[in-house]
């Protein structure tokens, strides 16, 4: 196993939950994870409020773009240990090989960037992703990785990815 963990959050357009999805894992797994995210149909744009929720929760948002998952599936690309979706539409694309078999799981949310309504209910959407996903990853991110054996593993993060709205422990 090692040192450092490679994380990919895959999602349709990578404009909101994947972009949340990286930032949180790059500060709860500092140092022992590293985060990245994809989409297989990139917006092009990272949604405003997504870039706005993390300025708030001082999250560097330096990094964030709207990127393809074919970025990374390439040889020169950084080698995955962990491929999660985080949209259902995502899940049931055909993704590209991933090279060294990461383990994947499913780890679905609605998307914030389709809430409709006032500006607050929309900003709330946003709002929730963030905690579901910040849940889920602090599970992640605190898991004996280097006890566990790989089914073991495997069903940890897809207990993870089925905690009742992010929020219940695994």
């Amino acid at each position: 196993m090692p040192d450092k963990y490679n994380v990919l959050f895959l999602c349709t357009g990578n404009s909101a939950r994947s972009i949340i999805a990286e930032a949180v894992l790059n500060r709860e797994g500092i140092g022992k994870f590293r985060g990245f995210s994809a989409g297989s149909k990139p917006k092009g744009d990272v949604h405003p409020y997504t870039i706005d929720l993390l300025k708030r929760l001082n999250y560097n948002t330096d990094f964030a773009r709207s990127k393809s998952w074919d970025e990374f599936a390439t040889p020169d690309a950084p080698k995955m240990d962990f491929v999660f979706t985080v949209c259902d539409q995502a899940a049931a694309e055909e993704c590209p090989y991933w090279p060294g078999q990461p383990m994947t799981a499913h780890w679905g949310l609605p998307d914030p960037a389709a809430a409709t309504g006032t500006e607050a209910e929309i900003r709330l959407a946003f709002s929730e992703t963030y905690r579901m996903l910040r849940n889920r990853i602090s599970i992640f991110a605190s898991l004996p990785m280097k006890s566990l054996d790989k089914l073991s593993l495997q069903e940890k993060l897809d207990e993870i990815g089925k905690t009742k709205e992010g929020s219940e422990t695994a």
